[in-house]
């Protein structure tokens, strides 16, 4: 109906009828001064109220209209329409306002809670940083307490030890004072006593005088008495023998028989002593054995007792090596354990290879094994000896026939006096030290075994290798041998102590099996004494850490340490001993 009022019409409004001398809209110059004065606000609002005759009128007018059109009905539905669609649309637009206002609301609220948890976090983070600054300062004031009670304990430290410096300072003085105090009083005795001394010997003079030329005077008639009654009987003596043949003759032989008695009992007391080194003693070159003696039965008889009831055991317990070679070493051993029992002649064996691959490891355990005893001498002790070489080398094979039981004679680094004669520079005495052993041992023996141990084994005279049976090479560690022997020596060096409950020997929780797999690809190239020193090395890192417990790193890093010091040790050697490194080990390791 808004064009019934004269709304949104777009034909130009009719001008009003206006008054004669007045305003269009009636209003005098009064009412126009007035509204001159009121403000744009107050104006509008009076716009408002104001009463629009001409409006009327017009809607008069179309009412007229509309009555005479034959179209009226379908205009009123057609304006009843129009005015639905605009309370439709005011209303559509209410509620998306409506919808604004929730959405404004909504997002208000959001941004309200990310404010809150911003602020939150702040707090938060705050709080952190004031409870690390409360920390450090509490952190600080302990130090600053610790650094003052130590500053206290050392100055009362320090005070004690002047204490102490004084009081002995005062001890020393008075000890000083009481000896200078009774020195004086001794040398004022000793002087008194000299004083008086001197008074009497100066009162008794002449009878001190008389005295000592009465005792001169007897002493001379004694002494020319002695003499003459001397020389009267042996005077008598020679000429009652040198006129009596008989007595001379009896002389002769009583001297004849003391030198005879004096170098009987010389020799007698050399071949007594070398049957009492032979059956009780130990010869120079052999360092250990296990062979006890008759001192050592008595200084030791538990262990004396302990070893005769001891039983044969394996003679590859504690040993890893190549199966193969673990193969060869057992036939060794139950064969010498045979020949023991039937009293057979014993083969003479080399085991050459790198050093620390088990040689003199297996050697004790092949001795057990047969119950037999073993003694270790080394190569390098006969050089030093010069001339006494041969008979020190005489003495061992002397010894080891003595052997109730059958001697396993191990002789270390060999090559060190068994070289070639024909192009080797070796001394005299070496060289009858050579002949020496050579002679000794040019038949089987079935009181002794001879077991030869050498780096270089291509050094050795020819002589020595026909007195060869059996050739036995000691290898390098395989990756399965090396993870073998780390498990063994993880096991006793780690596993057993921990289970003991030691004081300051701990484990960490860790796989200890693939920890040793890892650890055998390290070691590559390392003997089996390498890799033994790895377990005083884990025990040591034990002891040096603050908790004492023993973790996986630790572990590792002590194996890297140790393979790290290998390659050094390789390095360090010269191009002669790396291309006799290479020839031991058969090109293998670092």
């Amino acid at each position: 109906m808004s064009w019934l009022l004269g709304r949104n019409r777009t034909q130009q409004p009719q001008e009003p009828l206006s008054v004669e001398g007045g305003d269009p809209e009636g209003k005098t110059a009064g009412d126009r001064s007035g509204d001159a004065q009121l403000s744009k606000a107050e104006r509008k609002a009076m716009e408002a109220y104001r009463f629009d005759s001409s409006a009327l009128e017009r809607a008069a007018q179309a009412a007229k209209q509309l009555e005479s059109s034959k179209h009226a009905r379908e205009a009123l539905e057609l304006s009843k329409m129009q005015e639905l669609t605009r309370q439709q649309e005011y209303q559509l637009k209410v509620k998306e306002y409506e919808a604004h206002i929730e959405q404004a609301k909504v997002e208000q609220k959001r941004i309200d809670h990310e404010e809150r948890r911003k602020t939150l976090v702040e707090e938060t983070k705050q709080q952190q940083l004031r409870a690390q600054y409360q920390d450090q300062l509490a952190r600080k004031r302990y130090e600053e307490q610790l650094a003052q009670q130590q500053r206290v304990q050392e100055e009362n430290l320090r005070k004690q030890e002047e204490s102490v410096a004084r009081q002995e300072a005062m001890r020393r003085q008075t000890i000083e004072h009481e000896i200078e105090m009774k020195e004086k009083n001794r040398l004022k005795l000793l002087e008194h006593e000299m004083r008086v001394k001197a008074k009497v010997d100066r009162e008794n003079r002449d009878i001190n005088l008389e005295q000592i030329r009465l005792k001169a005077q007897e002493h001379r008639t004694t002494v020319l008495e002695g003499i003459r009654t001397a020389g009267t009987v042996v005077g008598a003596g020679v000429e009652a023998m040198l006129t009596d043949w008989d007595k001379v003759l009896t002389a002769a032989g009583g001297l004849s028989l003391l030198a005879l008695g004096v170098y009987a009992a010389k020799g007698a007391t050399g071949v007594t002593s070398r049957y009492v080194e032979a059956r009780i003693g130990k010869p120079t070159l052999v360092g250990e054995t296990s062979r006890f003696a008759f001192l050592d039965a008595i200084q030791h008889p538990i262990k004396y007792v302990q070893k005769l009831r001891s039983k044969p055991t394996d003679a590859l317990k504690g040993v890893i090596l190549n199966p193969k070679l673990e193969e060869r070493l057992r036939d060794i051993a139950i064969a010498t354990k045979n020949t023991r029992v039937n009293r057979g002649m014993y083969r003479n064996v080399l085991m050459h290879g790198p050093p620390g691959t088990g040689k003199t490891m297996f050697a004790k355990r092949l001795a057990a094994h047969s119950g037999m005893d073993y003694a270790i001498m080394t190569g390098g002790d006969v050089a030093p000896m010069g001339k006494e070489g041969v008979t020190a080398i005489h003495k061992v094979f002397d010894w080891s026939q003595t052997s109730r039981r059958g001697l396993l004679l191990f002789v270390d680094e060999a090559d060190a006096f068994l070289r070639k004669r024909s192009s080797e520079h070796i001394s005299e005495d070496l060289r009858a030290a050579l002949n020496a052993f050579l002679y000794r041992t040019s038949e089987q023996n079935e009181k002794f075994m001879l077991v030869l141990a050498s780096n270089t084994p291509e050094q050795f005279d020819y002589a020595i290798n026909d007195r060869l049976d059996e050739m036995v090479e000691f290898s390098l560690p395989g990756l399965e041998e090396r993870e073998r022997l780390l498990r063994l020596y993880f096991d006793k060096y780690v596993l057993q102590p921990a289970a003991e409950g030691r004081k300051r020997f701990k484990l960490d929780q860790f796989d200890y099996g693939s920890t040793c797999t890892k650890m055998a690809d390290i070691c590559e190239g390392m003997s089996g004494r390498e890799i033994s020193k790895l377990g005083v090395a884990w025990q040591a890192a034990v002891y040096a850490s603050e908790d004492g417990v023993l973790t996986e790193k630790m572990v590792l890093d002590r194996c890297h340490a140790a393979a790290h010091q290998h390659k050094q040790k390789m390095a360090w050697l010269s191009e002669q001993e790396r291309s006799d490194h290479k020839t031991i080990t058969g090109g293998k390791g670092t």
